[in-house]
Protein backbone atom coordinates (compact mmCIF):
# COMPACT_ATOMS: atom_id res chain seq x y z
CA UNK A 1 0.00 0.00 0.00
CA UNK A 2 1.38 3.32 -0.79
CA UNK A 3 1.06 6.18 1.01
CA UNK A 4 1.43 9.65 0.18
CA UNK A 5 4.66 11.59 2.10
CA UNK A 6 1.77 13.95 3.96
CA UNK A 7 0.37 10.54 4.95
CA UNK A 8 3.23 9.27 6.49
CA UNK A 9 4.42 11.79 8.39
CA UNK A 10 0.94 11.54 9.89
CA UNK A 11 1.44 7.91 11.02
CA UNK A 12 4.38 8.52 12.18
CA UNK A 13 3.25 11.31 14.49
CA UNK A 14 0.76 9.69 15.56
CA UNK A 15 2.79 6.32 16.36
CA UNK A 16 5.54 8.22 18.11
CA UNK A 17 3.99 7.77 21.88
CA UNK A 18 3.84 4.49 21.07
CA UNK A 19 7.15 3.34 19.60
CA UNK A 20 8.93 5.64 22.38
CA UNK A 21 6.81 2.97 24.97
CA UNK A 22 8.66 0.00 22.65
CA UNK A 23 11.98 1.66 23.21
CA UNK A 24 11.92 1.55 26.90
CA UNK A 25 9.88 -1.66 27.46
CA UNK A 26 13.04 -2.98 25.01
CA UNK A 27 15.32 -1.65 27.08
CA UNK A 28 13.99 -2.74 30.32
CA UNK A 29 13.72 -6.10 29.01
CA UNK A 30 17.31 -5.97 27.48
CA UNK A 31 19.04 -4.52 30.90
CA UNK A 32 16.67 -5.16 33.95
CA UNK A 33 14.69 -8.30 33.23
CA UNK A 34 17.74 -10.95 33.17
CA UNK A 35 18.86 -9.67 36.16
CA UNK A 36 15.68 -11.22 37.62
CA UNK A 37 16.22 -14.59 35.51
CA UNK A 38 12.68 -16.25 34.71
CA UNK A 39 10.66 -15.43 37.54
CA UNK A 40 6.89 -14.92 35.84
CA UNK A 41 4.30 -17.23 36.12
CA UNK A 42 2.76 -16.41 32.78
CA UNK A 43 4.28 -16.81 29.32
CA UNK A 44 4.90 -14.85 27.41
CA UNK A 45 6.39 -12.98 30.11
CA UNK A 46 4.89 -9.51 32.10
CA UNK A 47 7.32 -7.41 29.36
CA UNK A 48 6.80 -8.91 26.77
CA UNK A 49 2.72 -9.35 27.00
CA UNK A 50 3.10 -5.33 27.80
CA UNK A 51 5.35 -4.97 24.86
CA UNK A 52 2.75 -6.57 22.57
CA UNK A 53 -0.51 -4.95 24.38
CA UNK A 54 1.12 -1.58 23.75
CA UNK A 55 2.03 -2.28 19.82
CA UNK A 56 -1.15 -3.70 19.35
CA UNK A 57 -3.43 -1.42 21.43
CA UNK A 58 -1.30 1.68 21.89
CA UNK A 59 -0.10 3.75 25.14
CA UNK A 60 -3.31 3.98 27.24
CA UNK A 61 -5.05 0.82 26.54
CA UNK A 62 -2.14 -1.41 26.32
CA UNK A 63 -0.15 0.10 29.58
CA UNK A 64 -3.31 -0.98 31.42
CA UNK A 65 -3.52 -4.19 29.87
CA UNK A 66 0.11 -4.62 30.87
CA UNK A 67 -0.86 -3.27 34.69
CA UNK A 68 -3.29 -5.72 34.88
CA UNK A 69 -1.39 -8.59 33.89
CA UNK A 70 1.13 -7.58 36.29
CA UNK A 71 -1.33 -6.99 39.34
CA UNK A 72 -2.17 -10.39 38.50
CA UNK A 73 0.99 -12.17 38.70
CA UNK A 74 1.55 -12.86 42.02
CA UNK A 75 2.85 -15.96 44.03
CA UNK A 76 -1.04 -17.56 44.07
CA UNK A 77 -1.50 -17.23 40.50
CA UNK A 78 -1.30 -20.44 38.75
CA UNK A 79 0.15 -19.20 35.33
CA UNK A 80 0.05 -20.64 32.33
CA UNK A 81 -0.01 -19.48 28.66
CA UNK A 82 -1.76 -15.92 28.30
CA UNK A 83 -1.73 -14.23 24.83
CA UNK A 84 -2.21 -10.96 23.87
CA UNK A 85 -5.81 -10.59 22.94
CA UNK A 86 -6.15 -10.21 19.11
CA UNK A 87 -7.08 -6.84 17.81
CA UNK A 88 -9.63 -6.95 14.35
CA UNK A 89 -7.46 -3.87 13.19
CA UNK A 90 -3.64 -5.38 13.46
CA UNK A 91 -0.98 -2.96 12.93
CA UNK A 92 2.37 -4.03 11.13
CA UNK A 93 5.51 -4.35 13.37
CA UNK A 94 8.98 -3.86 11.97
CA UNK A 95 11.94 -6.45 12.82
CA UNK A 96 13.13 -4.03 15.32
CA UNK A 97 9.64 -3.88 17.51
CA UNK A 98 8.42 -0.66 16.43
CA UNK A 99 4.95 0.12 15.30
CA UNK A 100 5.01 1.28 11.29
CA UNK A 101 1.54 1.63 10.56
CA UNK A 102 -1.69 -0.39 9.76
CA UNK A 103 -1.34 -3.82 7.99
CA UNK A 104 -2.68 -3.71 4.72
CA UNK A 105 -5.41 -6.09 5.46
CA UNK A 106 -7.54 -5.14 8.60
CA UNK A 107 -8.64 -8.24 8.92
CA UNK A 108 -5.60 -10.47 8.29
CA UNK A 109 -3.65 -11.17 11.79
CA UNK A 110 -0.83 -8.66 13.06
CA UNK A 111 2.69 -8.93 10.56
CA UNK A 112 5.06 -8.83 13.03
CA UNK A 113 8.86 -9.44 11.98
CA UNK A 114 10.84 -9.72 15.26
CA UNK A 115 13.83 -12.17 15.40
CA UNK A 116 15.27 -10.53 18.12
CA UNK A 117 12.60 -11.46 20.26
CA UNK A 118 12.14 -15.18 19.13
CA UNK A 119 9.51 -16.69 21.18
CA UNK A 120 9.61 -19.90 23.68
CA UNK A 121 8.04 -22.63 22.41
CA UNK A 122 6.31 -24.70 25.49
CA UNK A 123 9.04 -27.81 24.71
CA UNK A 124 11.72 -25.29 25.86
CA UNK A 125 9.61 -24.11 29.25
CA UNK A 126 11.15 -25.66 32.72
CA UNK A 127 7.70 -26.62 34.59
CA UNK A 128 8.39 -27.04 38.36
CA UNK A 129 6.75 -30.67 39.55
Amino acid sequence: MNRSPLARVAWVLALLPRNACVVVLRAYRAVISPLYGNVCRYHPSCSRYALEAIQQYGVVRGSAMGAWRIARCNPWAAGGIDDVPERRRSYTVNRFGFVTGPADDPTSTPQTQQPAIAPLLLSQRTRKA
